[in-house]
């Protein structure tokens, strides 16, 4: 006979409001400490956005070992010890607060920066991270095993929950979090909220224990077996998402900065498309995903070389086009989950596959590929996981758009040649010069084989060698330099090239980082020696070394940033200029006369390297030791934040002379680093002036760029002959807020070149 107290119906269960809110409160503080942890170790490592991609390759690490310790937790039978042990587990874990970066692992290693890194946050925050990330899948089955089984309810809807407590948590992080709080502040928010947490997690393992009779899950010999085709389609298609998502951060953050705020967007989109595909009734159902996703893939191939469109765009689309196939995967996983006896089975497969995609991205792809291939790879793997189609009966419609896709991609190539000698169609059309017929004919041929992949995307091998196509051709086509050779290591990608310069006689070789130029060089005898592009005579550069020179005496010259060396040929005898640099392949090429010989062949003092961060190795400096310091550290084509906070600004000033000239080269395309850099050199105690220069032409022997820099003194006279200048200004410290190690916002200084180039913002 069944009694009330025995009957599962009638049993004494949680509220499942509970199980909601306890997971709900895990994916918030699992997801608001990743940015934060990330964020804190920036600093350590240069700025590189490639510190963003190992940090999420540590956090699928440690979510995996959370899920695994879930999985095997189930093998208890009680579901009242499962929480028992998962509470003892919290709370050992806490031994690694408060949050902090632990330095039990030493100083941070230039040569081996990735092992360094993930050691550093297993040892900072691997076990709570761990922990936690195990509560949604250890929640759910118990929720199975309890008011699932009793009324028939699937866990699977509270991953919901999980997901909106990480998105609100991600959200949070740049919209309030970070511009409200110091990042100490921080620190301690998310350690006392970790024990509230705690708390919460007691309460529901004590309501889960007084349940008087547990409903068990099906039998281990009942269940349908799981084979292992099953478990590798679901690894396979949660590692796409999982590498996408990573390629394309890695994709916006190069050229603008490596920050919190923009981590967070692919991140934040990237769990909107598990919420979308959970959901009973998806938001945007399959079928209208699939075609979505092959208008925005072929898109996105088409456009991804094309790295100087304006930002805005190439941001939209290259976010549109992960969030559509990351959401197509997704729904495929959905559509082939498993009945809940074997959730965190799911569940480690899922995780898995997030760190196989984002190893593959983080590690693996920069010791196979000499730039970042795997993005556009993984983009064009993707297509694989679309429909297939019957390969026996292929209708002639579809072979006809896959051979005009190919003649269109194989055609770019023979356009790009015949632009690049300005005369193979110069007379066609007469309102047009060669240039523009040429860029004409690029985009026409490009638009076409992205037409044709859209017409066959119905069949995933067709779409995927279209895609594969595109993305060939395209590049070719971005490609308006004579490449050379390129070189990747951790903290980016570096390409050599070749261009003609007739103001300088010919060829130049030129090393760029990501987007941005970082040096050049005449390969002409006559002006081999002249310092180009950003470090011209004329340049704000040049101004202050040869203003400073004027002074007779020989200088003590730090740089922050090496490049190729360019200024290197303001070093006279008796000066002694040093590079600090954070990557040691930079050091390399830029001392190999193979490459670049300013350093080698032009330079006339003493010139030495310091390897590692510059506000690490530069703290090491004695005070008063420099007659200049230039700090020119990019990371494509941004400027990594921490070199320009007060605390930093003020430790440059304290290694000057009392009559030593600090400069920081601010040029940037997408973000306004000018204001915030005039308040922090107020708030740091320097005496400023600041100069935008416009190059009006390149005479012979040069080759300019424009440029925007802040002088910084220690005493209003060490500055008194550039204040004579007129081209030297005083400017306003007042229009922004100072950043310090504790506060920064990159958001805000993104905001004024976007306003400047659409009006109509707010």
């Amino acid at each position: 006979m069944t009694t009330l107290a025995t009957d599962p119906a009638h049993r004494a269960y949680p509220p499942p409001a509970l199980f909601a809110v306890t997971i709900f409160t895990s994916a918030g503080l699992v997801f608001l400490v990743q940015p934060m942890v990330a964020k804190l170790v920036l600093p350590l490592l240069g700025g590189s956005p490639s510190v963003w991609n190992t940090s999420m390759v540590f956090f699928q690490l440690a979510l995996l070992a959370g899920y695994a310790y879930a999985h095997a937790l189930q093998r208890i039978a009680s579901t009242r010890t499962q929480a028992m042990v998962h509470c003892a587990a919290l709370l050992v874990a806490a031994v690694a607060l408060p949050l902090r970066v632990n330095g039990l692992i030493g100083a941070p290693s230039s040569d081996h920066p990735n092992l360094w890194l993930l050691s550093v946050l297993a040892l900072s925050i691997g076990a709570p991270f761990a922990v936690l990330s195990a509560t949604a899948p250890l929640v759910q089955a118990w929720y199975a095993r309890t008011i699932g089984a009793a009324q028939g309810k699937e866990p699977y809807v509270l991953y919901a929950a999980s997901n909106l407590g990480s998105l609100l948590a991600l959200l949070a992080y740049p919209l309030i979090v970070e511009p409200a709080f110091t990042l100490s502040g921080q620190r301690l928010g998310w350690t006392v909220a970790y024990g509230g947490f705690f708390l919460l997690m007691g309460g529901l393992a004590l309501a889960v224990g007084r349940s008087a009779i547990e409903t068990p899950v099906q039998a281990s010999s009942e269940r349908a077996p799981t084979s292992w085709r099953d478990r590798l389609i679901w690894i396979a298609l949660a590692a796409i998402p999982s590498s996408l998502m990573l390629g394309v951060t890695t994709h916006i953050t190069t050229d603008v900065a490596s920050a919190p705020f923009l981590w967070v967007v692919p991140l934040a989109l990237y769990l909107v498309t598990f919420i979308i595909a959970f959901q009973a009734k998806p938001l945007i159902p399959p079928d209208v995903t699939l075609a979505l996703q092959a208008v925005s893939a072929a898109g996105c191939a088409a456009l991804l070389p094309f790295k100087s469109s304006f930002f805005v765009i190439q941001f939209a689309v290259h976010l549109l086009a992960f969030f559509l196939t990351a959401l197509m995967c997704h729904q495929r996983l959905v559509a082939r989950r498993p009945e809940p006896a074997r959730l965190t089975e799911f569940y480690l497969c899922l995780s898995i596959g997030g760190v196989v995609g984002g190893a593959f991205n983080a590690l693996l792809a920069p010791m196979i590929f000499d730039n970042v291939w795997e993005y556009p790879l993984v983009l064009a793997l993707a297509c694989f996981a679309r429909p297939w189609g019957r390969l026996d009966k292929v209708e002639p419609f579809a072979w006809a758009m896959l051979i005009v896709g190919s003649l269109a991609c194989l055609a770019t190539p023979i356009a790009v040649t015949l632009g690049a000698s300005q005369g193979g169609y110069a007379d066609v059309v007469g309102s047009l010069n060669s240039s523009e017929l040429y860029d004409l004919a690029i985009k026409g041929l490009l638009v076409l084989a992205t037409m044709a992949a859209f017409l066959v995307s119905s069949r995933a091998l067709f779409f995927f060698l279209l895609i594969g196509l595109i993305s060939i051709s395209s590049e070719v086509a971005a490609d308006r330099t004579d490449t050379h050779q390129s070189w990747r290591s951790f903290f980016g990608v570096l390409r050599e090239s070749e261009t003609i310069v007739p103001s300088l006689g010919g060829q130049v070789r030129m090393l760029a980082h990501g987007t941005t130029l970082h040096g050049a060089q005449a390969q002409v005898p006559e002006y081999r020696c002249n310092p180009l592009v950003y470090y011209t005579p004329a340049s704000p550069i040049g101004q202050v070394f040869t203003g400073l020179q004027a002074r007779g005496a020989p200088m003590r010259i730090g740089a922050v940033g090496l490049g190729t060396g360019s200024v290197a040929t303001y070093a006279r005898a008796g000066d002694h200029l040093t590079f600090f640099e954070i990557d040691p392949l930079v050091v390399r090429i830029s001392t190999d006369p193979a490459h670049f010989s300013y350093t080698t062949e032009c330079a006339k003092g003493k010139i030495d390297y310091v390897i590692g961060d510059a506000r690490l190795t530069l703290a090491k400096q004695p005070p008063g030791a420099f007659d200049l310091l230039l700090i020119d550290a990019f990371s494509s084509d941004a400027v990594p934040a921490h070199l320009l906070t007060v605390e930093a600004v003020q430790g440059y000033l304290a290694r000057l002379k009392p009559d030593g000239v600090l400069i920081l080269h601010l040029s940037n395309r997408n973000l306004d680093l000018m204001r915030p850099a005039q308040a922090v050199a107020r708030k740091a105690g320097g005496h400023v002036l600041t100069q935008s220069y416009r190059p009006g032409g390149d005479p012979a022997g040069s080759w300019e760029s424009a440029e925007d820099a802040v002088i910084l003194a220690r005493t209003p006279e060490a500055l008194a002959g550039f204040a004579a200048d007129s081209r030297w200004t005083r400017g306003n410290p007042f229009e922004a807020r100072p950043w310090t190690d504790d506060y920064t916002n990159l958001a805000s200084a993104l905001y004024g070149p976007l306003k400047e180039r659409w009006p109509i913002l707010p």
